[in-house]
């Protein structure tokens, strides 16, 4: 039975790529600065309470998660955030914030698991970048640049670990469709958003053996869910 992690598990996205994966039969850990809370997949194990910006909690906690699944496949790295702001206007303290967010959660939490899939001499890791990693609307250089460093991480993996049996890719949603950007985003056009429901199924694709041969990618998806009916 495969074995995966999920960072930032306890958000919309990651409960998504939560429940794809149990679907499939693996074995899944979801981790979350959040704690845990009502609403969750059913047979994940979560891990609620985890600063994944402090080098130490997180090598713990996906140390512990390896030794109880029995070794690891992989892992997703979701757990970031998003905030506008101009750089007129703007305060360091949020370019600070993204960075550690998005950035550094994904290196700590893809250094923790590096030594578990290296020993099995296979792996897979996939990051969740943003389409705003290639071009900046205002009020977006924050989150952006941090989003960019998202990019540049996943291709200096890929490079690094190309011949060892790894491979580290990234999606670029659009807007996800999520309750939280619903709210902040009242007056918008939700129909053209990206359903986490098929963000998952893409990350899916890239935990499988048949995306062997992918590595270093940066895959946009911005494609709206076809509506039935």
């Amino acid at each position: 039975m495969n074995s995966f992690i999920v960072t930032g598990g306890f958000g919309a996205l990651g409960r998504a790529v939560g429940q794809a994966l149990l679907a499939e039969g693996a074995q899944v850990a979801l981790l979350d600065h959040a704690p845990a809370q009502a609403g969750l997949p059913a047979g994940a194990l979560l891990c609620g309470g985890i600063d994944l910006c402090a080098p130490d909690a997180t090598r713990l906690c996906i140390g512990e998660v390896a030794q109880r699944f029995g070794g690891l496949d992989g892992i997703v790295n979701v757990a970031g955030g998003f905030a506008w702001q101009t750089v007129e206007h703007g305060d360091i303290a949020t370019w600070d914030h993204m960075y550690a967010i998005n950035v550094r959660t994904a290196l700590l939490a893809s250094q923790a698991a590096l030594p578990h899939l290296l020993r099995q001499g296979r792996g897979r890791i996939v990051n969740v970048g943003a389409m705003a990693a290639g071009r900046a609307q205002q009020g977006m250089g924050a989150y952006a640049a941090a989003k960019s460093g998202v990019a540049r991480l996943t291709e200096a993996m890929a490079e690094e670990f190309c011949e060892r049996g790894i491979t580290v890719n990234a999606v670029l949603p659009s807007v996800i469709d999520t309750p939280a950007n619903r709210a902040a985003m009242p007056e918008a056009d939700a129909s053209r958003w990206v359903d986490p429901a098929a963000l998952a199924q893409v990350v899916l694709f890239l935990l499988s053996d048949a995306s062997a041969g992918v590595s270093g990618a940066l895959l946009p998806v911005t494609m709206p869910t076809p509506r039935r009916g």
